[in-house]
């Protein structure tokens, strides 16, 4: 879900972690500020976004935004700031304050590049899971007291994590999170992601592959996928029965379907949509994503979010004209919330959540 860095963007710069939760001054909402364009490809595009939406912007000035999830029983939002290690709280009416921090790293070493925590997601019980970067695991924090508990940092032969992107829960409990090197990056000696021969590097990493794992409620893990080479946002078809990845690699920027079976395992899968011709061409990386009700696929990429039909077909993009990690849906289901580089943003939709 931090895959900005794979491409030729402006550096960002590192806030110091520091501790303590206690709230920032709320900043006031932009009156009535807009980003980015609608660009409608197909005919049933228009029966989800409306033609007079507009992608209205909430909050701005952060450093690279992530995560993004709404909590129903108090109707706030939710989402990260990686490189701060904040987790902030946006609400109708009074803006954005800091809600956790650090969010995603709580250790001594001030040259990560995105330390904090990157997908957020609410477990059936209504606890927060936290993808954490700097500290590699995955854990949840009870949102009243904010009470952390680690639910997975090591691989059942011992290992540590790369380090936890973002994930989705089954509704038996399972939960389904990948696993790329994003968080291991560090700096340069000019601040910005240590690169050689212009790719960027991940030293210290304990696992040579990158994976999409399962967690049962149990706490056992299984390894479902070690082939993708950047796994990166998740999420299930309404029923199930599918389970979207996508991969964040210049080289290869696609989204995977797989087949999921009974035991919860993963079958062969196959592209669902291949968009590495506009990496370059557009901002961002295949990243984070949800579905409506009807299974259209709702996808941070290449030029913004973009839509696909369960049959793969890109049907419109809510282009934002920045890289854009991530999405959300809100309020009564229909409010998509988008995570678009430096601000949080939202579009009215005629569609709901699954």
């Amino acid at each position: 879900m931090s895959a900005r860095w794979l491409l030729s963007l402006p550096l960002l710069v590192l806030a110091l972690a520091c501790l303590g939760q206690a709230d920032e001054p709320k900043k006031a909402d932009p009156p009535g500020k807009t980003l980015g364009t609608i660009e409608r490809l197909d005919p049933r595009f228009d029966k989800l976004i409306p033609k007079a939406a507009v992608l209205e912007v909430l909050a701005e000035g952060h450093d690279w935004v992530e995560g993004p999830v709404w909590v129903k029983d108090g109707d706030y939002l939710l989402f990260s700031d990686i490189p701060r290690n904040s987790i902030y709280k946006w609400q109708e009416g009074k803006g954005e304050s800091l809600f956790l921090k650090p969010s995603g790293y709580e250790g001594k070493r001030t040259d990560f590049v995105e330390p904090g925590s990157n997908g957020l997601i609410l477990d059936p019980k209504g606890n927060l899971v936290l993808c954490e970067h700097g500290d590699r695991r995955v854990s949840r924090v009870d949102l009243a007291t904010k009470k952390k508990t680690v639910l997975a940092d090591k691989t059942p032969d011992n290992k540590r994590f790369n380090s936890p992107n973002d994930g989705c829960f089954k509704s038996n409990g399972d939960l389904y999170f990948t696993d790329p090197p994003y968080g291991r990056m560090v700096k340069d000696e000019k601040g910005g992601p240590m690169k050689k021969d212009g790719q960027l590097v991940f030293p210290d990493r304990d696992l040579d592959y990158c994976a999409v794992w399962r967690l049962d409620p149990a706490g056992k893990l299984t390894l479902l996928n070690k082939e993708m080479t950047k796994p990166n946002g998740i999420c299930f078809s309404p029923d199930e029965s599918t389970l979207y990845v996508a991969n964040s690699d210049p080289d290869k920027a696609i989204w995977m379907a797989f087949p999921v079976e009974k035991d919860g395992a993963l079958g062969k899968g196959k592209v669902f949509f291949d968009a590495t011709k506009n990496v370059g061409k557009l901002k961002g990386l295949p990243d984070g994503m949800k579905v409506d009700k009807e299974g259209n696929l709702f996808a941070a990429g290449p030029g913004g979010v973009l839509v696909f039909a369960p049959d793969g077909t890109h049907l419109g993009t809510i282009a934002t004209g920045v890289p854009t990690s991530n999405c959300a849906w809100g309020n009564d289901g229909s409010v998509l919330y988008v995570t678009a580089d430096k601000a949080l943003t939202r579009i009215k939709t005629t569609t709901k959540a699954r």
